[in-house]
Formats: structure tokens, sequence, C-alpha cells
């Protein structure tokens, strides 16, 4: 008898708190059929809407017309606060410089984050159409520009059923994400505040629009980058015994640095070392005091990055060495060390069913892992953290350049599959955290409806 009444209890609320999400003529079969997998494409068929639809697509060309770098994003961050006062949802600002905290819903536990990265990159846009970039050098070639308008998406349909929400969804809109760690800064700013888990979308070029992808565990790799200056004594190119040549000790440095992964890493735990950096000497008769090198490092496990570091240094040290050269190494630690990209496994089993919910589960995929790196790595670090891939393909609209291309071009029809899936997974995350009540605690407060 008490299983069955607990049972009661339960869908009693179920039916309660979903209702109240659809329209009248929607609500009675939702209401009937008492199932959860409904809201997601409720909320994609909301965000479909011309109205919400050509809402985002002017908020997504403005903030494109408009790039801002890293702490910079000064006119972004007054759109997203505009939009927000429409609307009428509470915020915080500033945060981290420009960043805006946003909150819907009883601003009471259980707290749920929804992140979105508002950079652009130093990139000249070469794509030609009548939202381009008006800045010279600036160019949201990653998306980011996106991110905001699906975020500012899921924030509408959220706020139009915020009465019903049982707890609060945090709107994370965050500053230099593209190196410049600004989600630490957030963080240190106060951003997971009460927050208990967080998510966060990327658009993905190779994936076609209405397929999402992700997994559990590391998805993305940590990374940090390396500059070494490796001193000698310059000569004539004649005389090299005179000298001590710093170009053939980073020759040997370099050689030496992809030993590192091919003789020393696990061939199961993927690791990257790369030197892009190369300057030393202007004159072809001329042996150079000193060298300039520098690279990336990264690997999908924190205990190999670490390992990578510590190896590169001692390395780059003891080449040097070898050749008679000194070296300094630094490794930017405090801007460029991101840690790997975990995500959490009981949020991947949720993302898994409002997606397949939503699209489907033969348009969920399982994503590999990439040795790209996100600074949303520095979230899961402090609380459980989900960050999933929304495709944007479409060929038939032609083809764009991939992420970080000056030809990168966002297909906006992605747009309403990102602003749904936000919202579904917070409202799903609210309810199921919901539904752990203890059960004396639910019969009291909904006595009346049983």
């Amino acid at each position: 008898m008490g299983f069955f009444r607990c049972l009661c209890v339960f869908f009693t609320l179920q039916c309660f708190l979903f209702k109240p999400l659809l329209s009248d003529s929607d609500s009675e079969l939702f209401f009937n059929s008492n199932e959860l997998q409904e809201i997601p494409k409720y909320f994609l068929n909301q965000t479909q809407k011309a109205e919400v639809f050509d809402w985002m697509v002017n908020i997504r060309r403005k903030l494109h017309e408009n790039p801002e770098l890293g702490f910079e994003e000064f006119e972004t961050s007054r759109v997203i606060r505009e939009e927000l006062d429409k609307l009428g949802i509470s915020y915080k600002y500033p945060l981290a410089v420009t960043g805006v905290l946003g909150f819907i819903g009883t601003g009471n536990p259980p707290f749920v984050a929804l992140r979105a990265d508002m950079d652009a990159l130093p990139i000249e846009e070469m794509v030609e159409w009548e939202h381009k970039s008006k800045v010279p050098g600036k160019m949201h070639a990653c998306g980011h520009d996106a991110h905001v308008a699906m975020l500012l998406g899921a924030a509408r349909i959220l706020q139009e059923n915020q009465h019903k929400l049982q707890g609060t969804v945090v709107l994370v809109f965050q500053p230099g994400e593209e190196g410049y760690g600004g989600a630490k800064k957030m963080i240190e700013a106060g951003a997971l505040e009460n927050v208990e888990a967080i998510f966060a979308l990327h658009v993905n070029s190779g994936l076609p629009v209405g397929q999402v992808s992700s997994r559990p565990g590391p998805l993305l790799a940590g990374s940090g980058f390396f500059q070494a200056v490796i001193n000698g004594k310059g000569g004539h190119a004649a005389i090299p015994h005179h000298s001590v040549d710093p170009i053939l000790a980073a020759s040997n440095v370099i050689v030496s640095l992809q030993h590192i992964v091919s003789r020393e890493a696990d061939p199961l735990d993927s690791q990257v070392v790369t030197v892009g950096k190369f300057q030393g000497g202007g004159a072809f008769n001329v042996i150079p005091d000193s060298v300039t090198i520098g690279g990336t490092f990264r690997a999908l496990l924190k205990e190999s990055l670490l390992r990578l570091k510590q190896r590169i240094g001692e390395v780059i040290i003891s080449q040097a060495a070898v050749q008679r050269c000194t070296a300094t190494i630094d490794f930017y630690d405090s801007e460029n060390f991101y840690p790997p990209t975990i995500n959490d496994e009981n949020l991947h089993e949720l993302f898994t069913r409002v997606a397949s919910d939503m699209l489907g589960s033969r348009n969920v995929k399982e994503a590999k892992p990439l040795t790209g790196s996100e600074d949303f790595a520095f979230y899961q670090e402090v609380i459980p953290g989900y960050l999933f891939f929304v495709g944007l393909k479409n060929e038939t609209r032609g083809i764009s350049g991939s992420e970080h291309n000056p030809k990168f071009m966002v297909n906006e029809d992605v747009l309403p599959y990102g602003a749904s899936l936000h919202a579904s997974l917070a409202v799903r995350y609210l309810l199921e955290k919901g539904a752990k009540i203890p059960t004396q605690d639910i019969t009291h407060q909904f006595h009346d409806e049983l």
C-alpha cells in the first residue's frame, strides 16, 4: 500500500508540473500522456516558430557584424542585457569584466546552469554576405554568436514557463573562451554559486543539422603552451668552432620532444606535442646568439597532461645542455593551461534521453574524443558538467569552412535545436532532481492533489 501511494504521488506531481508547459490545445494531450519525452518536442516546436526563430537569427546576425575578442565583449554584453531586460529576466553584471549571469525560476535550489561563450577570433572574414563582420581582423569564426543566440532562445521559452520551474536555471554568458580562460575567471567571480550541474553546447560543422553528439568521460583534451629561449654564442658561420650553435641545439630539442609521445606514452592514451614556432637568425652566414621555439601539448587525461609538461621542461633543458647551450622555459600557466573536458556520466544519460526524445535515437551520435580543448573544463573541475555538439552542416546551402576558418559560416537552421536542447536539459534536470524529494515531503506538499 505504501508503494502504491508513493507511485500516485509521483505521477500526480508530474502531471501538476508539466501541464502548464504547453498551450491550451496541447496541454490536454500532454496531461493525459504524462510523458517526460514530450517536453523536448514541445520546446523544439516553440523555437522553430517564425517569431522565435527570426528573433534568434536577428540577434545572431547583430553579434556577427560586431565581433569582439576576449574580455572586450562590451557591445555583445549590452545586447544580451537588453534582451534579458525585454524578457523580464534578472541578471548580474559585470562578472569577469563583460560576463553576464541570468536567473530564471524560483530562486531556490536546485540550481542548474547553461553556458554560452561570447568572444570572437582575430581572423579576417572571407565570406561575402549581407551581415559580414564590420570589424577588420575580427570574426565570429567559431560560432559563439550562435551560442549566445541559442542560449537567449532557451531563456525566452524558459521564462515563458518559469512559473512552473522547480528550481532555478542560471544563464552563464561567458567572455574569453578563446585562449583567455574566461571560465576560470567566471568561477572566481561566483558564477557557480549554489549551482549543482552545468551544460554547454558547441556547433559542429562536420555534423548534419538535426544531429547531436557527445560522450561520457574524456571528450576534449587538456592543453598547454610553452615557449623556450635557447641561448648559445653567436659567430661567423665559417668558423662554427668559435661559436655555440643554438640552432643545432633547438633542432635536437624538437626531435627529442617528439620522442616523448612516440616512446614514452601509452599508445592508447592520446597525447600530442607540436612545435609550431621556430625563430632564430637572420643571415645565411651568421650563427645567432639565441633561438626561440614554442608549441602546444595536449592529453585526454590530466595526469598525462601534467607528465607531458614535466617531460617537455626536462627535455628542453637537457638537450640544450648537450649542445653546450642554456634554456629558459615559460609555460603560461596562468592563462593557457586548460584541463581536459570530462563529461559526467549521469549527465550523459540525461542528455541521451532528452536528445533522443527530441530527435530520435538515430540522430544522437557518440562523439570520438578530440585533441582540441575547451575552457568549459574549468567548470567541470568544480561541479558535474556536460558539453555536447550540435550539427549545422547542410551542403545544399553550400560548403562552409570549418571552425576557426575565415570561410566558416553558421547554418542558422541550427538555432532551434540548440535553444530547445538547452531548455529541455534544464527543465528535465530540475524535474528529475525534484522527483527525488522524500515521499513524506511530497505527500505533505501536495496532499490536496491526491
